[in-house]
C-alpha cells in the first residue's frame, strides 16, 4: 500500500514524517492526494529526493479551503520549524503578512529580512510564507472581505482613493469610516491570519446580531456580506505554486449599445482563459428606451444575468466603461452578496484607448482583456443593428 493511498482529495496540508514520527516537511494543496502523489510519480532535484527516501509516513488536515491551507500551512511550519521547510531556505527570504501600529493599521506583505530590522513598527507578524505570489493573492481575497487601509498616515487625502470606490478601502482617506469599528475588522483579520477562522465567524455572528437588535439594518447587512464571503471563499489560485492542473479562469465581458436610449441592448461575452465560449454569449434587450444612461442600464444587465443562478458564475467581470460603469456592477454584487472582482476599460472618445479602471489578476492579461472588450462591443453592437431594423419592418 502506497504511503498516500489514504490521503483525500481536498484541499488541506500534510506532513512528511521520518521513522520516529518527526515532522520533515510540512506543505500545502488544492488537492491532497494529487500533490502528494506529485513526490512519487516524477524525477526531482536532489533536496526533494533526499526527503522523500527517508518519508516513512504522510498525515493530513483538511481545510475547507485552498486560503485556510496557505494560513494553516505558515502557522504550523512557525510551530515546528520541520527541518525541509527551514533549512533549505534562508530566513531573510520568506514572506511574511504583518499588521501596523498606526491610528488605522495597515496589513503589508513583507520579506524576512525587513522583519528583522523593523519588528518595533510591527503590532503583529503572520507567517513565514513560502510564496509571495500566494500570500498576495490571499491578501487580495481578505481585502475584500475585511477592508483595509494602505495610505501613508503621513499624507493627507482630500478625495476618496478608487479603492474606496470599489469597497477595498473603508474610507480612511475621506474619515468615513470609525475608528472602533476599523479596529474590530482588523481583529477579526487578524484571527483569521492566526488560523482561528471559528473565531472571527462567531465574532462576526455576533455583531450582525447586536447591530439587528438595535436596528441598524444597513451594518448588519454588511456583516451578513462579510459572513457569506468568508464561508464561500473561491481560492483555487491562492496555492499557484503546485504542478496540478488548475482550471482556466472565467472572464465575463459586458456592453451597451443604443442611440439616445433607443433600442438599447446588452451583451454578456465569455472567455474560458483566452478563449471565447460563443455557446455561453448572452444578449439583453434593456427593458425601457428612456434618456441614454449606460450606468442604469449595466445595472440592469447586471441584476437579469445574476438571477440565474444556473449560469456559472465569472472569476472576473470587465465592463466596457469607466468608474461609472465599474461602481454600477460593484453595487449589484454587493446587494445580492457575490463577491466577485470587477474592472473596467475606458476606451475614450475616439475608442482607441484601453485604459484599466481597477487591478489586472495575475492570471490574465491586458490583451486578452482587450479581446474581452472588443467581442462584447462587436456583439452588442450587431444585436442593437437587428434591432432598430427589426423595428422599420411594417407589422403584420
Amino acid at each position: 500500500m502506497s504511503l498516500y493511498a489514504h490521503i483525500p482529495e481536498s484541499p488541506g496540508v500534510y506532513f512528511m514524517k521520518d521513522a520516529r514520527g518527526r515532522i520533515l516537511y510540512i506543505g500545502k494543496a488544492v488537492n491532497l492526494r494529487h500533490r502528494v502523489s506529485s513526490y512519487f510519480s516524477r524525477p526531482h532535484d536532489a533536496r526533494i529526493t533526499r526527503l522523500i527516501s527517508t518519508v516513512r509516513k504522510i498525515d493530513y488536515t483538511r481545510t475547507n479551503s485552498a486560503l485556510e491551507a496557505l494560513i494553516l500551512e505558515a502557522n504550523l511550519i512557525k510551530k515546528n520549524q520541520p527541518p525541509f521547510n527551514i533549512r533549505e531556505k534562508d530566513d531573510k527570504s520568506f514572506f511574511y503578512a504583518i499588521i501596523t501600529k498606526d491610528e488605522f493599521p495597515r496589513v503589508l506583505l513583507v520579506r524576512g529580512k525587513e522583519i528583522s530590522e523593523k519588528k518595533d513598527d510591527f503590532a503583529e507578524v503572520f507567517g513565514p510564507f513560502t510564496s509571495s505570489s500566494s500570500l498576495k493573492e490571499a491578501l487580495r481575497i481578505m481585502r475584500k472581505i475585511f477592508p483595509w487601509s494602505v495610505h501613508d498616515p503621513s499624507k493627507k487625502w482630500g478625495k476618496a482613493c478608487f479603492d474606496y470606490h470599489i469597497g477595498l478601502c473603508p474610507g480612511t482617506c475621506v474619515g468615513a469610516v470609525d475608528k472602533r469599528e476599523y479596529k474590530k475588522n482588523i481583529k477579526n483579520l487578524s484571527l483569521f491570519l492566526s488560523g482561528k477562522m471559528n473565531r472571527a465567524i462567531e465574532n462576526l455572528e455576533r455583531a450582525m446580531t447586536q447591530a439587528s437588535k438595535k436596528l441598524e439594518f444597513e451594518k448588519a447587512e454588511k456583516i451578513k456580506r462579510q459572513l457569506f464571503a468568508l464561508q464561500h471563499i473561491n481560492d483555487v489560485a491562492v496555492i499557484s505554486s503546485e504542478p496540478l492542473k488548475i482550471p482556466a479562469k472565467r472572464v465575463e465581458g459586458y456592453d451597451i449599445s443604443n442611440i439616445s436610449g433607443k433600442h438599447a441592448v446588452g451583451s454578456m461575452v465569455v472567455f474560458i482563459g483566452d478563449v471565447s465560449k460563443n455557446s455561453e454569449y448572452k444578449k439583453f434587450s434593456i427593458s425601457s428606451d428612456q434618456s441614454p444612461d449606460d450606468t442604469r442600464m449595466m445595472k440592469e444587465i447586471l441584476e437579469r444575468r445574476f438571477r440565474h443562478g444556473e449560469w456559472p458564475f465569472p472569476d472576473l467581470i470587465l465592463v466596457d466603461g469607466g468608474i461609472g460603469q465599474v461602481n454600477a456592477a460593484v453595487e449589484v454584487l454587493k446587494k445580492q452578496n457575490i463577491i466577485i472582482p470587477v474592472i473596467g476599460m475606458a476606451k475614450g472618445k475616439r475608442r482607441k484607448r484601453s485604459d484599466i479602471i481597477g487591478n489586472i489578476p495575475s492570471w490574465t492579461t491586458h490583451r486578452t482583456l482587450v479581446r474581452v472588450r472588443d467581442e462584447a462591443h462587436r456583439t452588442s453592437v450587431n444585436y442593437h443593428r437587428i434591432r432598430r431594423k427589426n423595428s422599420f419592418l411594417p407589422k403584420r
